[in-house]
């Protein structure tokens, strides 16, 4: 995977970045390509002795099939983007599908994508196809999207919410894209740790151009992270010395 360096994503990673009171929203946004290099062959080798298609887990986002991008798109290229997520590919309308599968070679890029993004403190190479999901449709991550930043106060991200999605837009093709998530258990989540409130994996997969955009956030409760540190801080503190000590230690 190399990464396709771009400032407005760079942008909008920082400007959603924000602290609201007690909760701190980290944002980040990337385009992949997914042409190998040397390690990424190596790595899909290990995934090639596979059955051809992996199973996925269900859709996490799990709203309404039919539910507005309210106010977030306009003209267009909001209707451009309604016409290339619909229901008909579900089995019912406004139902999930039971089993979602992807083929090895997708799952890698997957895979490949994240260790791209969190190298080098995280190793997800061992990852299997049950952690990811494949979404049904646009509208129901952006309706994911809205919900989590919506309970986290995040007005900023009410105001740029067009913005985002355009700049997106302008690196993959969000109508005709697949959509993915990444949904770990706590050992493999690099988001695990004290004080996580809630975060999300999005991979928007661009077959045709072979790159992804990935956007991963998270939400933490800044309390709750510096309470862990000051208890850390405290037990690494020495005991005051005495006179008592030494008399101990003679005796």
């Amino acid at each position: 995977m190399k990464y396709l360096q771009n400032s407005q994503l760079e942008c909008m990673s920082n400007a959603l970045s924000t602290e609201n009171g007690d909760v701190q929203i980290q944002c980040k946004l990337e385009s992949y390509s997914c042409k190998m290099t040397s390690d990424d062959k190596r790595l899909f080798k290990q995934h090639s002795h596979e059955a051809e298609f992996q199973a996925l887990s269900p859709p996490q986002a799990v709203y309404h099939v039919g539910s507005p991008v309210d106010g977030c798109l306009s003209g267009s290229f909001q209707r451009s983007v309604s016409e290339g997520y619909n229901s008909s590919s579900l089995p019912v309308p406004g139902m999930l599908p039971f089993v979602q599968s992807c083929d090895v070679r997708t799952l890698y890029c997957l895979i490949a994508t994240l260790n791209a993004s969190f190298q080098p403190d995280y190793d997800f190479s061992e990852s299997k196809s049950s952690a990811f999901s494949r979404e049904p449709s646009f509208a129901f991550v952006a309706s994911a999207i809205r919900s989590s930043m919506a309970g986290s106060r995040c007005e900023q991200f009410a105001r740029m919410e067009s913005s985002l999605w355009k700049a997106i837009g302008e690196e993959v093709d969000l109508a005709s894209c697949e959509i993915y998530s990444y949904n770990p258990d706590l050992q493999s989540d690099p988001y695990s740790e004290e004080g996580n409130l809630w975060s999300f994996n999005y991979f928007f997969f661009d077959t045709k151009l072979k790159r992804i955009v990935f956007f991963t956030c998270r939400a933490t409760s800044v309390s709750t992270v510096h309470d862990d540190s000051a208890e850390f801080d405290n037990d690494d503190v020495a005991a005051p010395w005495s006179a008592e000590d030494d008399f101990e230690m003679d005796y």
